[in-house]
């Protein structure tokens, strides 16, 4: 797209966005300059320290660790929970729609919340559009997880996950896309 393109090359004066993104290391400017008026000027989502789409709900958003490139929200219609903590590795892409609930409620008191581990989320991950991870899950590095899957259990590293409940399909070959690990990566 041309607008992007001429964000890009004149990315020397939006350098000011990293001032109300600190944990968006590897998030382009121009991504960051298209959230950047809902959510910090219009307050929606505002105190999150990374891009989130208006329409996705951040809650306790303390209790999350973000990697490099990776901005949990930033597509549109996410629901991610982290009463419990989440942590999200480099690199993780989350489609649509996602949901990601780090705590469920008492089964005898709707009031509380059951106190668990925290999601943890590996690096390279795509978790793709309407899936729902659950509570206390684990999912490896470099791990697709299908669209519209439930993960209620740990996903191995170098898999393919689908369905609900979500279960292992096949084994993924090694991620050979840019390692976003590295500070120096990073533009």
């Amino acid at each position: 797209m041309i607008i992007f393109s001429i964000i890009k090359r004149t990315s020397i004066f939006f350098r000011w966005l990293r001032l109300f993104y600190p944990k968006a290391k590897g998030i382009p400017i121009a991504h960051q300059l298209y959230f950047f008026i809902p959510q910090k000027l219009f307050r929606i989502n505002g105190r999150v320290p990374w891009p989130v789409h208006f329409s996705s709900r951040i809650l306790y958003w303390k209790n999350v660790k973000v990697g490099n490139r990776c901005a949990p929200g930033m597509n549109s219609c996410c629901y991610i929970q982290a009463r419990n903590g989440i942590v999200f590795g480099d690199n993780v892409r989350i489609g649509p729609g996602v949901g990601i609930i780090s705590s469920g409620h008492d089964l005898d008191d709707y009031d509380k919340h059951v106190k668990e581990s925290p999601i943890v989320i590996g690096s390279n991950v795509w978790i793709g559009m309407n899936a729902v991870v659950l509570p206390s899950v684990k999912i490896g590095d470099n791990v697709v997880v299908g669209a519209g899957s439930v993960v209620t259990s740990d996903i191995p590293s170098n898999s393919i996950a689908t369905g609900n409940p979500c279960r292992l399909v096949k084994k993924k070959r090694a991620y050979n896309g840019r390692n976003y690990s590295k500070q120096s990566n990073l533009t």
